[in-house]
């Protein structure tokens, strides 16, 4: 395959799609728990900072979990493309909703409720669409693909952070919030557009199963869904989660993925009428999945622990202007745009040279440095115990070496569920793959929940367990690469070379 087919037709067009909706969510991102931890008389809601990221890891959790149900509506009836005009639809209502909230607190929270289930049904579907593109023996020209198709997600992300983020702290929080509704029509009309294009026939509803299937697959999800409702019942019945707070709320929210998570998988494979190569698969994107949500966990102290120590421990002083400290989100997104053509160049190269790096390497690395970023923090932290504030380098390399991380990471994470999933539950396996960002963003929120920025002494022992959970992790994953390449995927990623060797080996 040439360099060339490697980047079809259609990815540009699904390029500009998630580039606008990610402006208008890491936009809303960006000034989310600044505005909520913001005095009411200065047009904040005036929360506790526990309560402001608690609600922060809902939603953002809320936005990633929304995509299994997403996937599922695009797989069972409406396809990928219809799913993504009607998200698109709903989250520009919910930006509005946002914008003309002022001090009413229930359409504020209709407008975040309206945010994450559009991004539910877009955010699957626009990357099952971009996996339709390619072949799946494809694998450096699929990273690459989808290593482009990031770099698209973080130019949005960059425009959403300055812009909104910009109007946000400057002229008022909800002058942000609307400039989101403005960036996803942008989005919307573009993918419109492209449907009558380089788009046609891609997204369409796939076939469907079976009625005996079918009917046996409803028994199998009804008995799931049950289970996960008396669980989370009997825990909160039991005082073991307390829904009275906003971090009591969060706690069951997790509990709640991780049922959902398990459930969802056990369906699939019990139900899914799946051949043994399937299944040994899904055991791998089960795998990943944990990788996944560990990773967030950390990562995704960015918006949460990274942006509190932004705003309240870090010198933001450049030359007289006092630097938002929203603007600091805006570094990876940056980064990404910087590094994303190494890392797509790096992919193709090495397909075309034979060299085989394993998706667990990858993972395993990707865990490694985001731990090193926190590590780096440490010194930084100490110096905050003090009463001093920072120096911004300290954020600067963690954003830096974040992003790295995330490169290796999640466009590759993309990449190997869109192909290594089973073909008529592609878009689900892509919301079961958001589901492992729903929760590492919850936890992400738990684990800056009890950050004191006033008495930042407990900061050094935080960043410290954040390296250390991480990185021993990434180092396991690496070392059982091999082994697990070898039984599930016949030693080669390679899907229609492991097919064969199935059959013939």
């Amino acid at each position: 395959m040439s360099r060339f087919a490697r980047y079809p037709a259609g990815l540009p067009a699904l390029f500009l799609v998630e580039m606008w909706e990610r402006f208008s969510f890491y936009g809303m991102r960006a000034i989310l728990v600044l505005y909520l931890i913001d005095a009411v008389e200065t047009g904040g809601m005036g929360m506790q900072t526990s309560e402001a990221v608690a609600i922060y890891g809902i939603y953002s959790a809320a936005v990633y979990i929304l995509a299994l149900p997403g996937g599922w509506i695009a797989d069972r009836f409406w396809g990928a493309r219809r799913a993504i005009t009607v998200g698109g639809l709903v989250i520009i209502l919910g930006h509005i909703l946002l914008a003309i909230s002022g001090s009413t607190a229930w359409i504020f929270l209709a407008g975040l409720v309206c945010i994450a289930l559009g991004t539910g049904l877009l955010k699957p579907n626009i990357s099952t669409m971009v996996g339709e593109l390619y072949p799946k023996d494809d694998v450096g020209g699929r990273d690459a693909g989808f290593s482009f198709f990031y770099m698209g997600i973080n130019i949005g992300a960059i425009l959403g952070g300055f812009v909104a983020g910009y109007l946000g702290e400057v002229w008022g929080w909800h002058y942000g919030f609307g400039a989101a509704a403005v960036a996803m029509l942008l989005g919307l009309l573009n993918f419109l557009h492209a449907g009558r294009g380089s788009l046609r026939g891609k997204g369409a509803r796939p076939p469907q199963k079976d009625p005996a299937g079918a009917g046996r697959d409803r028994l199998v999800s009804l008995g799931l869904s049950a289970a996960v409702v008396l669980i989370l019942g009997a825990l909160i019945a039991a005082g073991v989660l307390d829904v009275r707070s906003a971090e009591g709320v969060a706690q069951a929210t997790g509990v709640l993925i991780v049922t959902v998570a398990v459930g969802f998988f056990l369906n699939i494979y019990i139900a899914g009428e799946l051949s043994g190569d399937e299944k040994k698969r899904m055991i791998v994107l089960a795998i990943l999945f944990v990788a996944a949500a560990l990773f967030w966990s950390r990562f995704e102290q960015a918006g949460s622990s990274l942006s509190i120590f932004a705003a309240e421990l870090t010198r933001r002083d450049l030359m007289g202007f006092e630097v938002p400290a929203s603007w600091f989100q805006n570094l990876n997104p940056a980064f990404i745009i910087l590094l994303t053509p190494l890392f797509a160049w790096f992919w193709t190269r090495a397909q075309d040279r034979g060299w085989e790096i394993s998706v667990f390497v990858k993972f395993g690395l990707a865990l490694v440095l985001v731990g090193l970023g926190f590590w780096l923090l440490v010194p930084a932290a100490k110096v905050a115990m003090t009463g001093v504030q920072v120096s911004a380098l300290f954020l600067i390399g963690t954003f830096f070496i974040h992003t790295c991380a995330e490169l290796l990471l999640s466009p590759v994470g993309l990449s190997t569920f869109s192909r290594l999933a089973p073909e008529r539950f592609t878009s689900q396996m892509m919301g079961f793959w958001f589901l492992a960002a729903s929760l590492g963003n919850l936890i992400a929120g738990l684990l800056a929940a009890g950050m004191d920025t006033e008495t930042p002494s407990e900061l050094p022992g935080l960043f410290n367990g954040l390296f250390t959970g991480s990185a021993v992790a990434g180092l396991v994953l690496i070392a059982l690469a091999r082994p697990l390449t070898r039984w599930a995927l016949s030693g080669n990623e390679s899907l229609a070379v492991a097919e064969d060797t199935g059959r013939h080996g």
